[in-house]
């Protein structure tokens, strides 16, 4: 079999090239700071939803291998900001190493729970729920909520929401980076279609990605974040009619047929 481009193989490739610097272009018009920006939006809103005294994300960072508390919401989230533990350290450790996600009722009494890191943000929560930001590439970090004002303790309901909320932020994450990555990307597509270093199947899967990139320019994540903006006051049979709103939305995500 020939691996070698075609002509028409080689226009498909400028295409793709074209759609990717299009989308190039839209993320050069972001501010520099936009994926802080997301991650402030996700805590936010979920402070809102849970109505907690703080929530936080951290998220996973290479050289030196840690989880660096990137952004916070709450009269209680502030001192966490630009505070790091080790990727299996505490309970935020424990959440981003093993996957699993967690309640507690009471945080002091619990073995993983890292003393020593929450005084130096200056906060020591009662209870705390936390879930991993995981998608198809992997973990991204954790999204913590710190005591619910409505409750002592977290309710599986709580986690259920709280789960699809992560799986949605880590989803907008990961968009976030493709973006701020495509300058590079697109420079690294054009070397390899000038100096012809490229094989059909690379070009392909090069017109695919464009293509993905494209139509995944809406992220439903934008959409539940307006709408969680919006329901700040509801009361509790309110919160499990949404509750169970997007628990079908996540079972109808999972469902969906995946291109191959």
């Amino acid at each position: 079999m020939n691996d070698e481009p075609t002509g028409d193989e080689l226009t498909d490739a400028v295409q793709a090239l074209r759609a990717v610097a299009l989308r190039g272009a839209v993320a050069a018009r972001m501010e520099a700071d936009s994926e802080q920006r997301l991650l402030q939006s996700i805590v936010d809103a979920t402070l809102r939803l849970f109505d907690a005294e703080a929530a936080s994300i951290a998220l996973f960072e290479p050289d030196p291998d840690r989880l660096e508390f990137r952004v916070a919401a709450g009269p209680q989230g502030a001192g966490a900001i630009g505070k790091s533990v080790k990727p299996s350290q505490g309970i935020a450790g424990f959440v981003f190493s093993t996957g699993q996600a967690l309640a507690l009722s009471d945080v002091a009494s619990d073995p993983r729970f890292d003393r020593s890191t929450a005084e130096r943000t200056g906060y020591l929560p009662r209870s705390l729920a936390a879930v991993p930001l995981v998608d198809e590439g992997g973990a991204h970090g954790v999204l913590q909520v710190l005591d619910k004002r409505s409750s002592p303790t977290f309710s599986l309901r709580d986690m259920e929401l709280l789960a699809v909320f992560a799986t949605q932020a880590a989803t907008a994450i990961a968009a976030a980076r493709v973006q701020r990555d495509l300058p590079t990307l697109l420079r690294s597509a054009i070397g390899a279609v000038a100096n012809g270093s490229l094989s059909s199947p690379q070009i392909d899967a090069l017109a695919t990605a464009a293509a993905d990139l494209d139509r995944q320019a809406e992220l439903p994540f934008w959409t539940l974040v307006d709408h969680v903006s919006s329901v700040r006051n509801l009361g509790e049979r309110e919160l499990s009619l949404l509750a169970d709103i997007l628990s079908v939305v996540a079972i109808h995500g999972a469902r969906a047929p995946r291109r191959r």
